[in-house]
């Protein structure tokens, strides 16, 4: 499924086989999957995740500072309009019909997981170039679409039925899709279009790896409130 999202992120993820497994099955999602998970659980991952998505969504504003091109920027815009005007309103909507307020969700204290995913990606934007924030921010991005396009296929209950949908929807799989070109033409633009043979290839794999950690890291975070 890796394939469906370009060659480089085929590639990064190919170099992280065991993390992104945890990743993409771990037992939080496979809980959504079946309707196992404990609402609270998934309640305390999305007060968490609606924090991430706001420093999410300045780390793909930086992409637009980091951009060389109007292709690159015009990627870059798009995806924070999706995290700001769909995303982050998806977990508004399901926090709020269950009591949680979009006040409560902007005082929810961040979690250290939290903390050391967002400003992880954060920092590799702000010390690096493109190339490196985008092997920051693709596991996050590509991760939740595969899981989203496995699930729909896949659950056995309607549990976590609008989560699911947001992720598997014909939108966001577009978003992975564009978001897997521009990493394809970033990489070629700067390195040459066999950029796996760069000196830097290694380094932005290793991003890529680490992010997909933390990735697994935040999953765990949500099933312990």
């Amino acid at each position: 499924m890796s394939g469906d999202y370009g060659r480089a992120f085929a590639l990064m993820h190919d170099q992280a086989p065991d993390a992104w497994r945890d990743y993409t099955r771990h037992a939080f999602v496979e809980g959504m999957k079946d309707g196992t998970l404990p609402r609270d659980a998934f309640l305390h991952y999305l007060r968490q995740d609606y924090v991430f998505l706001i420093h999410f969504a300045r780390a793909w504003a930086l992409a637009v500072v980091k951009s060389e091109t109007h292709a690159e920027m015009l990627t870059a815009v798009g995806t924070v309009n999706a995290l700001v005007a769909e995303e982050m309103q998806l977990h508004i909507g399901i926090c709020e019909a269950a009591g949680i307020s979009q006040e409560d969700l902007l005082a929810t204290t961040e979690r250290p997981e939290n903390l050391a995913y967002t400003r992880f990606v954060l920092e590799a934007g702000y010390s690096g170039d493109l190339l490196d924030l985008l092997a920051a921010l693709a596991p996050c991005v590509m991760g939740y679409g595969e899981i989203g396009k496995r699930l729909a296929g896949e659950k056995t209950s309607d549990a976590y039925a609008d989560w699911i949908a947001t992720y598997a929807s014909d939108e966001y799989q577009g978003a992975c899709k564009a978001v897997g070109d521009l990493l394809d033409a970033a990489l070629t633009r700067r390195l040459g279009q066999d950029f796996a043979a760069s000196p830097r290839w290694d380094r932005l794999c290793n991003t890529f790896r680490t992010a997909t950690e933390l990735e697994v890291g935040f999953w765990q975070m949500g099933l312990t409130p």
